[in-house]
């Protein structure tokens, strides 16, 4: 679904029909210590790019929404893991390594 900046993102959810208003971040949601999402998040998270450059079935996220050091700002923080190695990943958009050298040796490239 696209989200209020634009982006097509699998955790973003609206239902505008028939006057309900609902729009939640269902990776925020998910999370008990998630925190408080709102729309304005949708701006600056960084969720709908990592989905976009990789699509790895064995990446999970998990999101929060966190302060900044003066409290003034809040965005969205990403943790990933992959689930096939058990590995955290530290570049979500890139993954986590190991994938991407099975699939190598699976199609025969070098």
């Amino acid at each position: 679904m696209r989200t209020p900046a634009g982006k097509e993102c699998r955790f973003y959810y609206a239902d505008h029909y028939r006057g309900s208003e609902k729009q939640e971040c269902r990776l925020i949601e998910r999370n008990p210590e998630g925190g408080r999402w709102r729309p304005s998040h949708c701006n600056t998270c960084p969720v709908p790019d990592i989905l976009r450059q990789n699509a790895c079935p064995h990446l999970a996220l998990e999101g929060k929404v966190e302060k900044s050091l003066l409290g003034l700002r809040e965005r969205v923080r990403v943790y990933a893991v992959c689930t096939k190695h058990v590995v955290e990943v530290s570049a979500p958009e890139v993954g986590c390594g190991h994938c991407h050298e099975e699939a190598k040796r699976i199609i025969g490239g070098s």
